[in-house]
């Protein structure tokens, strides 16, 4: 797909049932998120809301010029501490017949554009593992491994590591 063709915004509660089908295929197709039942969309209403207050906390979707979702990224909350208010956790997840076409890239692009401009310190992001294609993206954006939690999560009957990554973002 040509990349000037790909339109990044702010997500809307429309979006929210394309999401949610995005989403869902990694749950029921992978270990890289530890959700393990379907979502319906009205079920990730709290999720969508926790990740809008269009800040430090944002939903950005990628869409073609038919307005078709490609993929989405998200800032939330790390930590419900007021300490940890500099500190968002990100996350990324494209349509399926999309990976490997630089729609996280582009999407991580117009992320930290804008959050270049709000009070964030630190980016963080757990990565299950194995995930080559997710650690090379996030060492592709500045991130670098700080730390590995091994088998903290159990999907499809098996233990998975998750690989703890940072970027500094600088004022």
């Amino acid at each position: 797909m040509d990349d000037q063709l790909i339109k990044i915004r702010a997500a809307t509660l429309d979006d929210l049932p394309s999401i949610t089908e995005i989403q869902n295929h990694y749950i029921e197709n992978t270990h890289i998120t530890f959700d393990t039942r379907r979502f319906a969309p009205e079920e990730r209403i709290g999720w969508f809301n926790e990740h809008s207050d269009a800040k430090r906390y944002r939903i950005l979707v990628a869409e073609d010029e038919t307005a078709k979702l490609l993929g989405y990224v998200a800032t939330g909350r790390f930590r419900p501490k007021q300490a940890y208010e500099t500190t968002v956790e990100i996350s990324v997840a494209c349509n399926p017949k999309m990976v490997g076409k630089r729609v996280g890239t582009k999407l991580y692009t117009e992320m930290f554009a804008l959050l270049k401009n709000e009070d964030v310190h630190r980016v963080v992001a757990g990565i299950a593992q194995p995930n080559p294609a997710s650690n090379a993206l996030h060492e592709h954006f500045g991130f670098r491994a700080i730390g590995i939690f091994t088998e903290v999560g159990r999907k499809f009957g098996r233990y998975w590591d998750v690989i703890w990554m940072e970027k500094v973002l600088e004022p």
